[in-house]
């Protein structure tokens, strides 16, 4: 097939062989099988920011470290420049997030190398050695939905104990292979500890997994897996190896009505002496 003019200058430098096939396009990159010596990877090629139809792009960079205060200025005065640092910052989150979470045991592509926004890494593959499928195109077994998704939810776990959240996370952004589902697109993943957002985009990310799981074994949708891993992180109990049980329960707490009524009514009080005050004050000066 042609080329793609953003893979051409890694085919001119001899660091990819060849383009096979575009696999699919989405909403923030375009992504094609490769040859790289002989072995056949993945390249994914990011769009350009006036291309890319992922939304809340602020939302997902906030709390994330900029190489220096340069770039930091330049991003937010929207320079030039400023926007060229802040798509490679965005690229570069993904990469990095891959080798964070590789090491840290999660499913993810192994990577290899980000040139001029493409990435080329591990080409994800099922049992026949076929590109594998995502989860939105498969149809699941009771049993193996119990598996998968608890493999999934050991996953995020690994992930957030890793310090990130996927922020995107979906049946749509998860591949199955012969050994079960792996994670995929990170360029939009959140730092768990400085990104205000973080709990919301955590919840969500479990619920759609637990949404998807759901569809093939009803039971798993009374599960609470979010409320229950985050309240454990937030109290930082949570370890890879922490056994979850899938139950929440939310905190009641009685509340004093006498009493509340009563610091109410010494709120208005105090604020009524403060006026009276200020108002004697104003007439000793007329």
């Amino acid at each position: 097939m042609k080329i793609p003019n953003r893979i051409q200058p890694l085919v001119d430098d001899g660091a990819v062989d060849a383009v096979l096939q575009r696999l699919k396009s989405g909403k923030e990159a375009d992504v094609y099988t490769v040859l790289c010596g002989g072995k056949i990877q993945c390249a994914k090629v990011y769009k350009e920011a006036a291309q890319r139809s992922f939304k809340q792009a602020v939302q997902y960079q906030e709390g994330r470290k900029v190489r220096n205060s340069r770039s930091t200025r330049a991003m937010q005065k929207g320079s030039r420049f400023g926007r060229k640092q802040q798509e490679e910052t965005w690229q570069m989150a993904e990469v990095d997030a891959l080798f964070r979470l590789a090491d840290a045991g999660v499913r993810v592509p192994q990577p290899y190398m980000c040139i001029d926004g493409v990435l080329l890494m591990e080409l994800v593959t099922d049992a026949d050695g076929a590109v594998a499928p995502r989860l939105s195109d498969v149809t699941l077994t009771e049993e193996m939905a119990v598996t998968d998704f608890d493999t999934m939810i050991r996953n995020i776990v690994r992930m957030l104990c890793a310090g990130l959240v996927h922020g995107d996370l979906s049946e749509f952004n998860v591949l199955l292979d012969a050994n079960g589902p792996v994670i995929i697109d990170l360029p939009q993943a959140v730092d768990a500890a400085a990104n205000n957002h973080a709990e919301s985009m955590f919840e969500r990310d479990v619920n759609n997994i637990t949404a998807y799981y759901g569809q093939f074994d009803p039971q798993l949708l009374q599960t609470r897996y979010a409320k229950e891993i985050w309240a454990l992180y937030e109290d930082g109990k949570l370890t890879p190896e922490t056994p979850l049980t899938g139950l929440f329960v939310e905190e009641d707490h009685d509340v004093d009505m006498d009493s509340l009524v009563d610091e109410i009514i010494a709120a208005e009080d105090e604020f009524y002496d403060r006026k009276r005050a200020a108002k004697e004050r104003d007439q000793q000066y007329d």
